[in-house]
């Protein structure tokens, strides 16, 4: 299905705080010309815990307009309610997207049997695929091998973003789920270990900033050319951390407006990136090759 590096997109803000569809156009034309795979629209690192529906959807609207079938957008409409949940995706289900992200439901605390029923609902409430997205170290909520595998054999999951950069979690699911799902990795420090583990791709922060040097670096490890892709990732290693240095999407929004793609705009209770790791900041986008 999508392969490669598909790219988390922050949603740019103007001065009034209100979602910038001039800067959207801006980033979506940035990542067709430079060779990203694919865009998730409305995930963690698209703020959309401050979005409110009718941004959320307007958004994801928008970024289908933009994009003109040039690139898969895949519309995150996760939540920690069931219902709200499925409410948003048939909503957003209506405009061209190719594919849902859903993230393991927050704060609620469900056992693995919530989290079954969570996601299996919502996947025969709608009529286009999903992708499961866990992330333990925001959501506390762990979607375990054994569940993932159940989940697996519902016709309308196709795959998940796997976050906890755990290569022993990504063997215990391979073992458990069909050779067609789709496994993409949610951590870009370990993004290359994982495709070379048998991941098909990475859901990404820093190919906000570096789109190029990220999808060129999954190209070269999904065709098993192993040196190239070690090059490759050596240049990201220092941006993937300087991009952690704060709650994501702190650091990369600072690093698009650096870039002249955005404004430096963010919704509390996220803060601007804090000045004194500006200077390693800069040298990591200049380490990848990014022109300021």
């Amino acid at each position: 299905m999508f392969k490669g590096s598909l790219i988390a997109l922050a949603t740019p803000f103007d001065v009034d705080n209100r979602v910038d569809y001039t800067a959207l156009e801006r980033l979506i034309e940035f990542h067709v010309s430079e060779g990203s795979e694919g865009l998730v629209i409305a995930g963690t690192t698209g703020e959309s815990a401050t979005l409110d529906k009718s941004e959320h959807t307007e958004l994801i609207g928008k970024a289908v307009e933009i994009v003109n079938g040039r690139l898969p957008v895949i519309a995150g409409t996760g939540s920690n309610s069931t219902a709200q949940t499925i409410q948003l995706s048939v909503d957003v289900g209506k405009l061209r997207i190719d594919a849902y992200l859903l993230v393991a439901p927050y704060y609620n605390k469900p056992m693995q049997e919530g989290i079954y029923q969570h996601f299996s609902t919502i996947a025969d409430a709608v009529d286009k695929p999903v992708m499961l997205y866990n992330v333990p170290g925001r959501t506390v909520t762990d979607i375990l091998p054994e569940t993932v595998a159940r989940l697996a054999a519902h016709p309308n999951i196709f795959g998940i973003k796997e976050a906890t950069g755990d290569m022993q979690r990504l063997s215990q699911i391979q073992q458990l789920v069909p050779e067609d799902f789709m496994l993409y990795s949610g951590d870009d420090f370990t993004a290359l270990e994982f495709i070379e583990n048998g991941g098909n791709g990475v859901v990404t922060v820093s190919g906000n900033v570096a789109p190029r040097l990220m999808a060129d670096m999954c190209r070269a490890a999904l065709a098993g050319e192993r040196e190239k892709a070690k090059q490759l990732d050596d240049k990201l290693q220092p941006l993937n951390k300087a991009l952690f240095l704060e709650s994501n999407p702190i650091p990369v929004k600072w690093g698009l407006a650096e870039m002249g793609l955005i404004s430096p705009g963010i919704r509390l209770p996220l803060t601007p990136y804090a000045e004194e790791y500006h200077a390693e900041m800069r040298q990591a986008m200049a380490n990848a090759g990014i022109a300021l």
